[in-house]
């Protein structure tokens, strides 16, 4: 059993969630978990002025991804940063290289689900996931979130993220934080349930 854990990053912050979200996948026996990133688009220039450049060398070592890579895995884990709500420019451009894929019915009973990132709690994590999903549903997959039987769903002892659709993380903005151990934990399981479903799907 294949799994693709498919992200961008600008600052880390969804590479962090990435890594997490393939221990969980991995977790389960006889499962390979491949991470790739998708293309950046932005210019060296333009990183440098959005103070990126330092930060995208912590996962410049991972591959970058191709289209057929979709093809070839059981199933996928998307991450992307929210912007205004909605995935990023650069996973978009990628999926939408995806065309032939949907021509040959490639991804079609396959697992698919998303997690994200957002500068603030209150800045699009459902409706970047929720949006994202659109595009797997127009590719026949089959979505897989977050459930409530993750139990950090439903902490009042911190400001997480995290919701039924899919795991996130919250950026911080002026006061940056990395993913805290509650929204690790809530990509773990995330990946651990896309595995677990794609192998009642596969036998």
């Amino acid at each position: 059993m294949k799994i693709l854990v498919l992200f961008y990053s600008t600052y880390g912050h969804t590479y962090e969630m990435a890594k997490a979200e393939a221990e969980g996948a991995q977790s389960v026996p006889e499962t390979e978990v491949l991470l790739r990133r998708v293309p950046e688009t932005l210019s060296p220039e333009i990183l440098e002025k959005m103070h990126a450049s330092e930060s995208q060398k912590i996962f410049e070592h991972i591959p970058v991804a191709r289209v057929q890579d979709l093809a070839d895995a059981d199933a996928i884990i998307f991450g992307t940063p929210t912007r205004f709500g909605n995935m990023a420019a650069q996973m978009k451009t990628f999926l939408d290289a995806t065309g032939q894929l949907w021509a040959n019915h490639s991804l079609v009973g396959k697992v698919g689900a998303v997690f994200t990132s957002t500068n603030t709690q209150h800045g699009g994590q459902e409706t970047t996931i929720l949006s994202f999903m659109i595009t797997l549903l127009h590719h026949g997959m089959i979505i897989a979130g977050l459930p409530y039987t993750f139990d950090g769903q439903t902490t009042m002892a911190e400001i997480a993220g995290g919701s039924p659709y899919g795991a996130s993380t919250i950026a911080g903005g002026n006061e940056p934080r990395m993913p805290s151990q509650t929204e690790l934990d809530g990509a773990r399981y995330q990946g651990r349930y896309v595995a677990e479903i794609t192998a009642k799907l596969k036998s």
